[in-house]
């Protein structure tokens, strides 16, 4: 009696608390193409460049749109390319994780090189260290290039990578490290704000402490509803970088854009996030890289299906092999048929859908074997995995996470740049 009437409370607390403040908003219908980013505001942050040696933070999703699309064939130009082009002194460019292209796996090191097409040396970012060597790089006395490394000094670096708004998403830990080795070299840092393709609402556990790791740096949802501009705000204004030190950033906000804009993103981040289907399912599907159930890797359709061939195939009956393909070469469950579902044509999200998770859970025969130690660090907490053990529904879960969601609105309040 108890416990039904502890469970029904719990129940009503989670009805209120998302009827007063889940802070998710119905995205606008107007045309995104009305969105100028922070790359296209070349008059903005060209000044800034002048006579300075730059770095650049950059992948294939760094470029500088053609607004005049009607007189020119070509959409977009890479934003080194650009830059290069208007005598901008580029010496470095850093990799994120799938590198500078866009082309490794999911977790593989990328490595350093050298750019084909302008000479430049690419620093990985995602190899042997995940933070840029910055400090030697500022100091005048050294040489003009530094020995170790081959890499020049620079004076000022550029931010430039097309995020997607969720906490594991690792584009955000690289923007950590990176502002933390330009406050430490005392290089000021310019961050080219882009769109959060799931910038629409709130959802999921607090991280803690504990469990930080690069696919959770700091104590926020998973879906955090920040631009990468207002996350390096939050970043610097929390004190989260190494012993407080503060970063000198500069961000170039976005013009005409609010959370509630619809974005399609016109070039993948990543090789696995593929389309706007897969973006706005990714917060909810990546929680099965942490348990034996497929997201797609290895498929067409990642991130818009998923399937284990442990799963009863008369509940699941959509059916795919996973094989090696670009952006995974060792895909999970490699030529074995899987049993799941395909959510091509599920309605688009404003919240992370927890009953995928917890009904393939309760539908493995074995359970001892669905969860893998990667789901805590994706989850950054190891309540979430035992709230699933004990049977607990999917809105009394997330009636656990509001107390956490309503503080970290009100801190997340004091970054914002859009409405």
């Amino acid at each position: 009696m108890i416990l039904n009437v502890l469970k029904n409370t719990v129940l009503l607390c989670f009805i209120i608390l998302i009827s007063c403040g889940s802070d998710s908003k119905k995205l606008e219908t107007r045309d995104d193409k009305n969105i100028i980013v922070g790359a296209n505001q070349i008059d903005t942050y060209l000044p800034l460049l002048k006579g300075k040696r730059v770095g650049i933070v950059a992948n294939q999703t760094s470029v500088i749109f053609n607004l005049r699309q009607a007189q020119d064939s070509k959409l977009h130009t890479h934003l080194v390319d650009s830059l290069i082009s208007l005598k901008v002194d580029v010496k470095t460019v850093f990799a994120p994780e799938h590198g500078f292209r866009g082309k490794a796996d999911a977790g593989e090191i990328v490595k350093d090189g050298i750019d084909s097409k302008t000479g430049l040396p690419i620093v990985s970012l995602y190899g042997d260290s995940k933070k840029p060597k910055l400090e030697r790089l500022a100091e005048t006395q050294k040489l003009e290039e530094d020995i170790e490394t081959g890499v020049s000094k620079i004076d000022i670096m550029i931010f430039d990578l097309q995020d997607v708004g969720v906490r594991f998403y690792t584009y955000a830990a690289t923007l950590h490290y990176v502002m933390e080795a330009c406050a430490e070299a005392n290089i000021p840092l310019i961050v080219l704000d882009r769109p959060n393709p799931n910038g629409h609402y709130l959802d999921g556990p607090i991280l803690e402490a504990e469990h930080k790791s690069f696919v959770g740096m700091h104590p926020i949802p998973v879906a955090h509803g920040m631009t990468i501009g207002e996350y390096a705000k939050m970043i610097n204004g929390e004190g989260w970088l190494a012993n407080g030190i503060q970063c000198d950033i500069t961000v170039i906000p976005l013009k005409y854009y609010s959370h509630n804009s619809a974005y399609s993103l016109p070039i993948k981040p990543s090789p696995n996030l593929p389309n706007d289907k897969a973006i706005n399912l990714y917060p909810s599907l990546c929680f099965f890289e942490g348990t034996n159930v497929s997201a797609g890797r290895g498929t067409n359709k990642q991130f818009q299906i998923f399937g284990s061939p442990f799963l009863d195939k008369e509940k699941y009956n959509f059916e795919f092999t996973p094989q090696p393909n670009e952006g995974s070469k060792y895909p999970k469950h490699k030529g074995v048929l899987c049993y799941g579902l395909d959510l091509k044509n599920n309605v688009d999200l404003n919240l992370i859908n927890l009953d995928w998770l917890i009904t393939t859970y309760n539908n493995t025969e074995d359970k001892s074997i669905f969860f893998n130690t990667f789901f805590v660090k994706l989850a950054g907490t190891q309540i979430l995995q035992q709230q699933i053990e004990q049977g607990l529904t999917e809105a009394q879960i997330k009636a656990t996470w509001q107390e956490g969601l309503e503080a970290f609105k009100i801190t997340r309040s004091k970054y914002l740049i859009y409405e």
